[in-house]
């Protein structure tokens, strides 16, 4: 009878008999990223979300009501947005859509040839010519208006349209990742094989090794997009007319009216909402777009 009797297990070292024992030490120092992330998140959260609901409120709610309660004023902010000086909101956006829009993609096409350039070909200076780009990307650019604005003056194409996409053409930080994702994705023995067939620099270039660069061109418009979007430096220095004004530029002279006309500051908080859509909308489309590239490359690999 007693070989047949069921021994009961004795309590681990170290715990106390009849406690349940707690969660192994790995697990909760395994915790601390997630909760240093989830912070994070909410730090960058709670301005989009105090947003979202001043948006909805009067210019009397605003300065009434819980910071966090959600007001009835929305459908009517959009209205006086939208009949603010004959819409000219939406001019600004057009504006920040241009140069957001033909900057990135010019950018883009110059960071293409640049980046494949650095990274396939072979030629003295190359690595000063890199050096000297990354000397950019490290470069404030609060450092660079001052002396593109006197260039620009120089050519008299201040206050135009052109005096803020011209420099926007260049990122050395664009190219830069461009190079880096030249080198990694275009083998040196494919542009070499179609050589050797006989097919030129330019059709190399365009039919084997830029099909290859998409998902990092992809990412390098993004990011300029986003840059010259959010961008207020540059045009606060070049222009003067409001009507070439872009979206950032545009809601910071209605800040600075709310000033003397609190019923402005709806307004602004409402054109900001607004004008946080379209980057969301282009984030989401490009994200499944650049998710689509990275997969079929790797299918094809």
């Amino acid at each position: 009878m007693s070989s047949l009797a069921v021994r009961k297990a004795s309590p681990a070292a170290g715990t106390t008999p009849g406690t349940a024992q707690g969660p192994p030490l790995r697990r909760r120092i395994a915790l601390v990223p997630t909760i240093t992330l989830l912070i994070g998140a909410l730090y960058c959260l709670l301005p989009v979300a105090w947003v979202v609901i001043a948006a909805t409120k009067s210019g009397g709610e605003l300065f009434s009501t819980f910071t966090f309660l959600p007001g009835s004023g929305f459908a009517d902010n959009i209205k006086d947005l939208n009949a603010y000086r004959d819409g000219v909101y939406w001019k600004w956006m057009g504006n920040s859509a241009m140069y957001a829009g033909l900057g990135a993609l010019l950018s883009t096409v110059v960071s293409a040839f640049s980046g494949y350039a650095l990274a396939i070909y072979r030629f003295r200076g190359r690595e000063t010519v890199f050096n000297v780009l990354l000397a950019g990307v490290l470069m404030p650019p609060v450092i660079l208006a001052i002396p593109q604005y006197l260039l620009l003056a120089k050519a008299d194409l201040t206050d135009s349209y052109l005096s803020v996409l011209l420099p926007l053409i260049l990122s050395p930080y664009g190219v830069y990742l461009a190079r880096i994702y030249a080198t990694a994705a275009v083998p040196t023995d494919v542009v070499e094989a179609g050589r050797m067939d006989g097919a030129g620099e330019w059709r190399i270039f365009t039919r084997v090794a830029l099909p290859m660069m998409v998902p990092g061109l992809v990412t390098v418009f993004l990011f300029q997009f986003v840059a010259v979007w959010n961008n207020f430096l540059l045009p606060f220095i070049m222009l003067s007319d409001d009507e070439k004004f872009p979206i950032t530029l545009g809601l910071y002279t209605l800040l600075e009216q709310g000033a003397n006309t609190p019923a402005l500051y709806t307004l602004v908080i409402t054109g900001a909402l607004l004008a946080v859509i379209p980057l969301v909308a282009l984030f989401l489309v490009i994200q499944r777009f650049w998710s689509l590239d990275l997969l079929s490359g790797a299918v094809k690999s």
